[in-house]
């Protein structure tokens, strides 16, 4: 059988020692600061790895919190064993893994050239209606779905702060930069509306698969584009008042009824699933991200395909303002939670999840609330630059380990974080109370 792996991260340096009783059918060894065991044998013994951890911790007498703990893709702590780690079966197996992987990494390549198909080939994607477009948007929520469990929501509902700095960079940040880049780059007014509109929705469901691909917090992204979700029927009317002088009617029952049925439906039956039906769900799971990649890219491709030619006539102003959009708000909330003494998890989710807004259900607005075709544009535009600058952050954190940060985050704990100085008192590890103080 296969090697399978657990990583753990340890207090103080590795932890040697043998596993007892297990020794001749699971040894541990060092490699590369990751403790690796071998020849797990099934049943009995592959279940009885699971507190090898705590008895060769408390055998040199360590404290209990400073015993290794298991940590998951997201670095939130979890009580992982051996047996929950499916090894490869077959080179067909580990060549599809490879594979998946390439795909995966190139999903910017992909998102462009959708984009460019749209544009130029529109009547590729006449088939993709509303309904299925509702279907690849459920598709790529139930994929995230059975990432998560009960517990992932019980850890971000207790860190309810994280959640508020990415409503604020939501409804505060995005609408008043979108207000700006218009004004700036002198787009007409039915433009200028339109990228408003933009800035005033709520967080992109794809912002879920790439906070996924870029080991961010899966849970915490869910939870902030579900609260941003169900606030866009207020807020999006109000801001559409402030910033363009036009209220916006918002159909308050469907949207509720659209977020039931496309982002909370999908995402409780992949919990339900990855609870009752455990081994289907593994199975499944790692063809997850490649259904999210492709479901992405026709939901991108029908969007463009709908005003390909007045994407091409709208000129570089509107393209450059869209896309400074994404891109600045993307580096205000990595930058935002940083300053607040989060750790590079939360920011790294944070980041994605202000860079990527609704741009779908903006035009779903546009077109159904403005007499004027042009306002519809910028969101089309959007939705291209958003996957685009997206996918990217997602590709870049993914190849940059967390503890690549820890460094920097380290030096921080020297001096008071904007956090203690705006609120007066020191925040709780983001890493759950198992996480040490380097963690935050």
């Amino acid at each position: 059988m296969a090697p399978a792996a657990c990583a753990f991260v340890a207090s103080h340096g590795a932890a040697r020692g043998a596993a007892g009783t297990l020794g001749r059918r699971a040894r541990l060894r060092r490699v590369a600061g990751t403790f690796v065991a071998a020849k797990p044998a099934s049943g009995l013994q592959n279940a009885a790895l699971a507190p090898v951890k705590v008895c060769a911790a408390r055998s040199r007498g360590m404290h209990r919190s400073r015993m290794c703990t298991a940590v998951d893709s997201t670095g939130v702590p979890v009580d992982t064993t051996i047996a929950q780690i499916d090894p490869p079966k077959s080179k067909a197996w580990r060549a599809y893994v490879a594979a998946s992987t390439i795909f995966t990494n190139l999903f910017p390549v992909w998102t462009a050239l959708v984009a460019v198909a749209g544009v130029k080939y529109p009547h590729l994607f006449n088939w993709l209606g509303t309904k299925q477009f509702t279907v690849a948007l459920a598709a790529l929520m139930l994929s995230m779905g059975i990432t998560l469990s009960v517990q992932d929501f019980v850890r971000v509902l207790k860190r309810f702060r994280a959640v508020t700095v990415g409503f604020v960079g939501c409804y505060a940040l995005m609408p008043v930069l979108s207000y700006v880049l218009g004004v700036a780059f002198k787009l007409p007014p039915d433009l200028l509306a339109g990228l408003v509109v933009v800035g005033s929705v709520n967080g992109g469901q794809a912002s879920n698969l790439c906070t996924y691909i870029a080991r961010g917090n899966v849970a915490l992204s869910v939870m902030m584009t579900t609260v941003t979700t169900i606030g866009a029927i207020v807020m999006t009317p109000l801001l559409s008042k402030l910033f363009i002088g036009a209220v916006v009617p918002v159909d308050s029952v469907g949207i509720a009824v659209s977020t039931v049925q496309v982002v909370l439906l999908p995402i409780v039956v992949g919990m339900l699933m990855n609870k009752y039906a455990n081994k289907a769900c593994k199975a499944v799971l790692p063809f997850s991200p490649v259904i999210g990649v492709i479901a992405t890219c026709l939901l991108v491709g029908s969007s463009v395909a709908q005003c390909a030619s007045d994407i091409l006539a709208a000129g570089w102003s509107l393209q450059i303002a869209t896309a400074l959009l994404h891109i600045l708000g993307g580096l205000f909330g990595y930058f935002m939670p940083k300053l607040l003494g989060f750790n590079e998890i939360v920011a790294r989710t944070t980041a994605i999840e202000t860079a990527m807004k609704s741009s779908a259900f903006a035009f779903l607005l546009a077109s159904l609330h403005f007499g004027t075709y042009a306002v519809r544009v910028p969101s089309a535009v959007s939705i291209v630059w958003m996957a685009l600058i997206g996918s990217s952050l997602a590709v870049i954190y993914r190849f940059i380990p967390v503890n690549a940060t820890m460094k920097i985050d380290r030096s921080l704990l020297n001096r008071k974080s904007t956090f203690e100085k705006v609120f007066g008192k020191k925040r709780k590890s983001e890493t759950g109370s198992t996480g040490s103080k380097a963690d935050q």
